[in-house]
């Protein structure tokens, strides 16, 4: 018998393919005379979040929407902090904000997210936009979340399973409980008829993470520890997708590469399909981003608006 490969769920491609369905729609926009733009706001020098700062300003540019980085100190007071948020709601130009996180303790997100427009808040992390999401009827669907469905509805489509109903009833185990990934992802599994699982650093810490990961069929990891989950604490045939983004330099060579979560050699020898860091995730979640501000840019012109990709 020879030894078993999972197989690996291509972020990248599938991004590909939603980056063309999306500049197509940017021309309608821009046909009608909008511009969707996109901000982010970026407090500090934290290396993943410069990261995915790049990312970013490189895709808006490359589908010709404005684009916006508003980068501020690492001691920058809370009042500044807020009166950056508030110049950006105020802002024509741009239809989607982005506060990119680790925030410094003086700054807590809570309080930007207090003043975030609504209608901005593409990653649904203000009140109201969390409150739709979680009653099933979203104004917008947080892009890492949104990417790991996505990227999980594809899989399954292509396997012949009809994501309908292949959700039904089957255990989905989240690790991490972020405002902005865990916490979605469990409203977004229960819309789907999953038995949903949160575990966090408290199962962690109790002992009992392995417990819970070991009856997941599909894992859904996102912590930011590096081989946290390894191949010994998850069941054969699992569906694993690794949201974790952890930078690890080469001593020798002083060259910085991302790592998982999910131990990846280990995890891929027992699962059925397995997302890889770097090609998973990310693609997908900065494509969502910009879906996100383009969907924005339309609800506010009173167009027709981009249907939601997932749900």
């Amino acid at each position: 018998m020879g030894e078993h490969v999972a197989t690996r769920i291509d972020g990248n491609a599938m991004a590909a393919e939603l980056h063309a369905r999306l500049a197509d729609e940017v021309r309608e926009l821009r046909a009608a005379g909008v511009r969707p733009g996109l901000a982010t706001v970026l407090v500090g020098e934290d290396y993943p979040a410069q990261a995915y700062e790049r990312r970013v300003r490189r895709l808006a540019e490359e589908l010709d929407c404005a684009y916006v980085c508003e980068h501020l100190p690492g001691d920058v007071e809370l009042a500044e902090a807020l009166a950056t948020v508030g110049k950006l709601n105020a802002d024509p130009r741009i239809t989607g904000i982005l506060v990119l996180r680790p925030l410094p303790p003086q700054v807590p997100e809570v309080e930007l997210y207090r003043i975030l427009s609504p209608t901005k808040d593409i990653e649904a992390v203000t009140p109201v936009n969390a409150g739709l999401l979680a009653q099933g009827r979203p104004r917008f669907i947080p892009s890492t979340p949104a990417a790991c469905f996505h990227m999980l509805d594809t899989y399954l489509r292509s396997t012949g399973r009809d994501p309908a109903t292949a959700y039904d009833g089957v255990n989905l185990v989240l690790v991490g409980r972020s405002n902005n990934v865990g916490k979605p992802a469990v409203w977004l599994g229960l819309q789907r008829n999953a038995t949903v699982i949160s575990a966090h650093h408290y199962t962690d810490q109790a002992g009992r993470l392995a417990d819970f990961t070991r009856i997941a069929d599909i894992l859904i990891v996102a912590v930011g520890r590096r081989g946290l989950v390894t191949g010994d604490m998850v069941r054969e045939g699992v569906i694993a997708i690794d949201v974790g983004i952890n930078p690890v330099r080469d001593e020798a060579t002083g060259k910085v590469r991302l790592v998982g979560d999910l131990d990846f050699e280990s995890v891929a020898a027992r699962a059925e399909a397995i997302s890889p860091v770097p090609g998973g995730v990310g693609p997908m979640t900065d494509i969502w981003l910009l879906h996100n501000t383009v969907r924005a840019a339309a609800m506010r012109a009173h167009l027709p608006h981009p249907p939601e990709m997932t749900l």
